[in-house]
């Protein structure tokens, strides 16, 4: 079954399959230099054709554009603007948009009163509110330490394909 729609609820679908994507995949995708550029290429290519449902939010397209257009030289990928909007709207054909509603908000605070979290540690928090609020347990990424605090989370490093 695929999801569609913006802000739909994905609770129906089974949880074996869907992962949310976490900014430094598509970055990676992206990037043939990166260490495992081919694995996240790979994950997009399935989601292309079906095999898995990979989710994101605004924040990540966010995160994409900010990293994507910073220069080489300061961490980023140099690339024009013109270059990371053409990259999003090919990711947006496989892969499905998660709104961040007040239930997400709402989940955000209480994660960040019960994990006491400060600074940077509240974007990943965000990422889970949003994973939780829609139904989804399964993070997509290379940074597996982000997630360890939320216990409702499972995190899948991009060598772990699904079978």
């Amino acid at each position: 079954m695929r999801a569609s729609g913006v802000g739909t609820k994905f609770i129906q679908m089974t949880a074996d399959n869907r992962y949310f994507v976490d900014t430094n995949i598509l970055l990676t995708a992206c990037d043939a230099d990166r260490k495992h550029h081919s694995l996240c290429h790979d994950w997009l290519k399935m989601a292309f054709v079906g095999n898995v449902s990979l989710f994101l939010s605004g924040q990540v397209l966010r995160e994409y554009l900010v990293v994507a257009t910073r220069k080489y030289s300061e961490n980023g990928l140099g690339m024009k603007s013109e270059e990371a909007l053409s990259n999003i709207t090919e990711f947006r054909k496989c892969i499905h948009f998660l709104d961040e509603t007040s239930g997400v908000t709402q989940r955000l605070l209480e994660m960040v009163g019960q994990h006491q979290l400060k600074g940077k540690k509240i974007h990943d928090a965000n990422i889970a509110a949003t994973m939780i609020d829609n139904g989804l347990i399964q993070v997509l990424t290379l940074n597996g330490k982000d997630f360890e605090k939320f216990k409702e989370v499972n995190v899948v490093q991009p060598e772990n394909v699904p079978q």
